[in-house]
């Protein structure tokens, strides 16, 4: 499928472990407790991306956007999300969209990112499903996964993500309340290769 200009032109219309117990001065103290929380995150990091089948759905191909480099797309129909590249090609990724009722569409950019998220669920989720914890700690059950890119038109947040998952086979799928899901290590590599103010373009 290939996009025209004129379609994405209109869419962008729409808008911790303690210290160890021996004697030391300040700066060992906190090159220990930095590489013990290294160590912590690159565990977590092993074990989320380990439970993924497969692990990373990225491909390199013709871009079929016709978006500037680092612009990202997000095709909902077909459950892809393209990266331009400087090149005339893309990296596409396979995603999971908004079920029935939360599908979206429109322009926003990367307003934060932020490694291993917590997630504080949105006051109308918390209406629908007050089973839901009120904040939940980053980590490998998270359902944000191992990274998130926070949303936001101009100063505001859209309350939708690009972010990780613990539920790797609903990739491909529309179940989720409006944010754009990856494989943990599809994410980390999206978020390895874009910056705070990339472009979305959603469609």
């Amino acid at each position: 499928m290939r996009f025209s200009r004129s379609i994405i032109a209109a869419a962008l219309v729409v808008a911790g472990f303690a210290a160890p117990a021996f004697a030391q001065d300040e700066s060992s103290a906190s090159f220990f407790r930095n590489d013990a929380r290294v160590r912590v995150a690159a565990l977590g990091e092993q074990l989320a991306l380990g439970r993924e089948t497969p692990r990373t759905t990225r491909e390199v191909m013709a871009d079929p956007t016709g978006a500037r480099p680092g612009t990202i797309t997000v095709d909902t129909e077909n459950r892809y999300l393209y990266l331009s590249l400087a090149d005339g090609r893309a990296l596409r990724y396979g995603i999971g969209v908004g079920r029935p009722g939360f599908e979206w569409k429109g322009a926003a950019h990367v307003g934060r990112k932020a490694e291993w998220p917590s997630w504080v669920p949105p006051a109308a989720m918390l209406k629908r499903r007050p089973d839901l914890p009120k904040f939940m700690e980053g980590g490998i059950d998270n359902p944000l996964g191992a990274r998130a890119m926070y949303l936001y038109s101009g100063k505001r947040d859209l309350m939708y993500r690009i972010h990780g998952t613990n539920e790797p086979s609903t990739i491909g799928q529309a179940v989720s309340s409006g944010c754009i899901r990856m494989l943990n290590e599809d994410v980390t590599d999206l978020y390895s290769r874009i910056s705070v103010g990339a472009s979305v373009v959603v469609l």
